[in-house]
């Protein structure tokens, strides 16, 4: 609202208070015109006692300038409903200036009345035809009003009078996507990138969204363009990894994490687990090996080991997880009783099982308990 205070200032200079105190006898004030003032000076509370102070029943008070006045003071003050209310009646007394129905669009919409914003704009008529954000309000407006064709048709109205403003464009990808038109978006949002040089964020940004719509086939085939133009850019490898994941491909996955790693080695436990969910074990703990934060090291180790069935080597990291006070964590507790649990150990899977009181892996003790209890009465179950 703050790009419309210039407009404030030429309507308020239009109003001509040509003095502070002009007299209508010698001890009468005109307020309307000291209001004026007070506004123009950015002196609100002062305006708005000078306002108070104006008798609406004298015959020679201009109503519908107090309206306006009144109206500006209120869209000033953020004060939106009021200024709906102050233009409205001052439209009832005669035409007005088309900033005043920008200001009542502004405060509609402020005040989610999207119907009200549409009708202002419309009276507003040629003047705001050049103004962007008019057209951001009324296709917002439209789409609010599930008038989604209208909000497009005008997001395509204002590409065409600003070509170089790249946020219609942009927007109508979104709205595109907001309605399921996935193929549309991607066809859209590339021409937009072409048109405009996107920025890395807004490639992430579409194919992200294509990538969240449902779409993966169309997120894949936007982000592969977008991965061979920026290959070292981190977002967009992650999202593009984020869609073959969200196709159970995981491979492909890991090795565009993995070569994400070698410019930001964080990434490394990341690729790594990719790769235990792959089934690349050992490029997994390749990488695990690598990881510099020892906690998060032992958990994907340790669940590696179980993986792997190497129940030795998960036992052997008892006095690692130990030193990092990994102990307490429930995850590890269950890890190292089944470990003991399958080398035999059940009296040290026992321990580690009567320490379990969260819900989800108590059952899964339980579980493990009755099994140990089986494997000692029929031993030869479990061997």
């Amino acid at each position: 609202m703050k790009k419309y205070y210039l407009l404030t200032f030429i309507l308020l200079s239009s109003i001509n208070p040509t003095v502070l105190a002009k007299k209508t006898d010698e001890n009468s004030v005109n307020h309307l015109d000291l209001a004026s003032l007070m506004l123009k000076d950015n002196n609100y509370e002062r305006a708005k006692i000078a306002l108070s102070q104006v008798d609406l029943d004298d015959e020679n008070t201009d109503l519908q300038r107090f309206y306006i006045v009144s109206a500006l003071l209120s869209v000033r003050t953020n004060n939106n409903s009021q200024a709906i209310k102050f233009i409205q009646k001052a439209k009832t007394l005669g035409a007005v200036d088309a900033v005043m129905d920008i200001y009542l669009a502004q405060a509609a919409y402020a005040t989610k009345d999207y119907q009200l914003t549409l009708n202002a704009l419309a009276s507003a008529g040629q003047s705001v035809e050049k103004i962007p954000a008019i057209y951001f309000m009324r296709s917002q407006s439209y789409w609010q009003l599930k008038q989604y064709a209208n909000a497009i048709a005008t997001l395509e109205q204002a590409s065409k009078i600003f070509p170089d403003n790249k946020n219609f464009m942009r927007r109508q990808v979104f709205y595109y996507l907001e309605l399921g038109y996935n193929q549309q978006a991607a066809i859209l949002g590339k021409h937009y990138l072409q048109k405009f040089k996107g920025q890395r964020d807004d490639y992430v940004a579409i194919g992200n969204a294509i990538r969240n719509s449902g779409d993966s086939q169309s997120a894949l085939l936007f982000l592969e363009n977008a991965h061979l133009q920026f290959p070292n850019d981190e977002n967009i490898s992650k999202s593009l990894a984020a869609v073959y994941i969200q196709n159970d491909h995981y491979f492909v996955a890991a090795k565009i994490i993995h070569d994400a790693a070698l410019f930001n080695p964080v990434l490394i436990k990341e690729a790594a687990e990719l790769y235990r969910r792959a089934g690349s074990h050992y490029m997994a703990l390749t990488l695990n090996g690598m990881i510099s934060e020892q906690k998060e090291k032992l958990k994907q180790r340790m669940a590696l080991m179980l993986q792997l069935e190497n129940f030795d080597q998960a036992i052997a990291m008892e006095d690692n997880i130990k030193r990092v006070h990994l102990q307490n964590d429930e995850n590890m507790k269950y890890a190292l009783a089944y470990a003991f649990f399958k080398t035999g150990n059940y009296p040290k899977a026992d321990e580690y099982l009567n320490q379990i009181t969260e819900t989800e892996n108590f059952k899964k003790a339980t579980e493990l308990r009755k099994i140990m209890n089986e494997c000692q009465q029929e031993t030869w179950r479990c061997q």
